[in-house]
Formats: C-alpha cells, sequence, structure tokens
C-alpha cells in the first residue's frame, strides 16, 4: 500500500502491511530485500495497481498516456522482475489482474484498454517463459467494477473533457457523455469487490489454477463474444449499447 493509515486499518494479526509504490524503484528493491531475509516461503504476488484515464485517443495528453503505462504495465513488469528469483526458488506464481478490457476496447477507454492488452500479452509470455522453472502464470479479467478507481475515473473524465479545445468538444462530446454513461450505470450494475476478492484468492490458492479466470457474466461473455465476432459488427453491438446507457442516464438526471 502507499499509505501508511491504510495498513493500520487491516487485521494485523495475520498481514503484514509494506510501503510499496510500484513506480518507485527503491520501494521495490526493498520490499525483494525483505522477502529474500525473512526465511518464508514466496507463494504468489498480485499485481492489481491500477489506474485509469479515459478519453478519445486524440484529445489524451502523452503525460497521462504514460502514467496509464508506468502503473498498470511497467510498474507490474518491475515488480515482477524483482521477485522472479524468489518464485522460481519456491515454484510460485504470477497473478496479474487485467480486465474485460484487455480483449474489447470501447470508446474513450483506449489507454486504459491499451495497457491492458499488453498486460495480457506479456503474461502470455511470462508464463511460457517461466512454466520450465515451476512458476505459474494467471490472468484475472474482472468486467464492470464498483470501485474507487471507477469514482476517480469519471472525475478525470470530466476534467479531461472540459481541457479539450472547442473543435476536440464538438467532434467527442458525444464520446464522452457515452462514457459516463457507461460509468454511471456500473454504480448500479457493477461487480463488487468481495466478489472480485473470491475470484482472485482462487487463482492464488488452487493448486493447478487456471491461465485466466473472468469475473462476472459481462467479462464471460464479451471474452467469448470477441472471438467469433467480426470486429465492425462489434463496434456496432458497443456503440448501440453505450448510446442506450448514456439515454438512461440523460433520463435520470432529468
Amino acid at each position: 500500500m502507499r499509505r501508511e493509515q491504510d495498513g493500520e486499518r487491516l487485521d494485523q494479526a495475520r498481514i503484514e502491511p509494506v510501503i510499496l509504490d510500484i513506480n518507485r524503484g527503491e520501494d521495490i528493491a526493498r520490499l525483494a530485500a525483505r522477502v529474500d531475509s525473512s526465511g518464508k516461503r514466496l507463494h504468489a504476488i498480485v499485481n492489481n495497481a491500477g489506474m485509469a484515464a479515459n478519453a478519445p485517443v486524440e484529445t489524451l495528453p502523452l503525460d497521462d498516456w504514460r502514467a496509464v503505462f508506468d502503473v498498470n504495465v511497467f510498474g507490474a513488469v518491475a515488480l515482477t522482475q524483482a521477485l522472479l528469483p524468489a518464485l522460481r526458488r519456491d515454484r510460485g506464481r504470477v497473478v496479474n489482474i487485467s480486465s474485460i478490457g484487455g480483449k474489447v476496447a470501447m470508446p474513450a477507454f483506449g489507454a486504459y484498454s491499451g495497457s491492458k492488452f499488453a498486460l495480457e500479452a506479456i503474461s502470455d509470455a511470462l508464463r511460457q517463459e517461466v512454466a520450465p522453472h515451476g512458476v505459474q502464470v494467471v490472468i484475472v479479467e474482472p468486467g464492470g467494477m464498483r470501485t474507487e478507481m471507477g469514482a476517480r475515473g469519471t472525475a478525470a473524465a470530466k476534467a479531461q473533457l472540459e481541457r479539450m479545445t472547442p473543435q476536440q468538444r464538438e467532434a467527442y462530446s458525444g464520446t464522452m457523455r457515452a462514457f459516463l454513461g457507461y460509468a454511471a450505470a456500473l454504480d448500479h450494475t457493477g461487480l463488487t469487490a468481495d466478489k472480485a476478492a473470491r475470484t482472485v484468492a482462487s487463482a492464488i490458492t488452487t493448486p493447478r489454477p487456471r491461465t485466466r479466470y473472468t469475473i462476472g457474466r459481462e467479462a464471460a461473455f464479451l471474452s467469448r463474444l470477441v472471438r467469433f465476432t467480426p470486429d465492425r459488427v462489434l463496434d456496432r453491438m458497443i456503440a448501440q449499447t453505450l448510446r442506450s446507457q448514456s439515454k438512461d442516464t440523460a433520463t435520470a438526471a432529468a
């Protein structure tokens, strides 16, 4: 965790909190040294840090793109690299929290989905590389979730809309309204964190885990749909879904 106060709320009897910002090399190095000196087996690491920045590809500043990839991709890679020697020694596993957004991308999700597509590919490569050493790699793909990250993403998206040029706003205001409608719908239909946690716990503890787990019916459906549906058909289905959610949100607001 990144804040001391978050650790204070945990059950200290069974959990040892550690300050870790995965974008800080010194934090990662300190954690790796702690693992090596603990004398305990490292069973698994779970790369669950994540952030989103939702805006059309044209309008999202490059600094925001870099921030998303720094957390969702490079931070996960850095932590995995640092702890793989211990995982090989202990025949542990890596659990990477991806997203159904790593299988299908929607408008305004270019940066987030791009990072999750990258994490999926990296996980596939890593799984094959470390399998001969007894290390397993598991990908978890949640669907829409009700999380604090979602609320922060909505606020950030509204700020992105305000920063657009008049020309960009004219071109993409419909896209952003659709995204905000989708995000608002998740407040009512999104999965709760405890359901996701149970799936992650299974991925950690199951003796012979699957290579991928989806969380929620939406994720399970979409992961199958994208295998067989032509791109332009899928585009139309996504557009229709976003339009309907945008209308529902506008009606509720009225």
